[in-house]
């Protein structure tokens, strides 16, 4: 039961703050400015542009009609949220890379969700572009869920467990044996 409280201690100390940023930038963002209105920041780096994004990353899936993009956003969304609800149960208490970075997860996906129910799409506005290469806009819930997967898996190869003579291949055997 302590172990479930910390879980859902750390769950609120991380997705709560992302949650309420994200849905606190895409409110200013989108009082402040016109639809597809930029404001650089950096000029030729960084520019804050209101834009709303009715698909997946990238924009996929932007182009499919309205009511099968939306059930199948929701529906994706609310698997997503249920598995990593279930993944941070999971999760040795004693693993704080993996506990901090499903939070992220769980309060990007929370975020993303809450403008797909509200709006139809999804609410981007940070902009990074160099020359005329141009990086599709996000924001701040895009941005925890690409930490927590980086977290992820830059954790899994920092903690690989060591393989056992039986796990290597049969090569690495033989040159061990000889």
């Amino acid at each position: 039961m302590q172990e479930m409280r910390h879980k859902l201690f750390l769950l609120a100390v991380v997705a709560g703050p992302v949650l309420f940023l994200d849905q606190l930038t895409k409110q200013v963002v989108a009082r402040l400015l016109f639809l597809h209105e930029s404001v650089p920041v950096i000029p030729k780096f960084f520019s804050f542009t209101y834009i709303r994004n009715p698909g997946a990353a990238f924009g996929v899936f932007a182009e499919q009609a309205d009511g099968f993009r939306t059930l199948f956003f929701l529906a994706v969304s609310l698997i997503a949220i249920v598995l990593l609800l279930y993944f941070l149960l999971k999760v040795d208490s004693r693993d704080p890379v993996s506990l901090v970075a499903l939070a992220l997860l769980f309060g990007g996906a929370v975020g993303n969700l809450l403008d797909r129910i509200r709006l139809g799409e999804v609410i981007d506005f940070l902009d990074f572009y160099f020359d005329s290469y141009h990086w599709p806009a996000f924001n701040v819930a895009d941005s925890a869920i690409t930490i927590g997967i980086s977290l992820l898996v830059l954790d899994s190869f920092i903690h690989r467990p060591a393989r056992s003579d039986s796990d290597q291949a049969p090569v690495e055997r033989m040159k061990g044996s000889g």
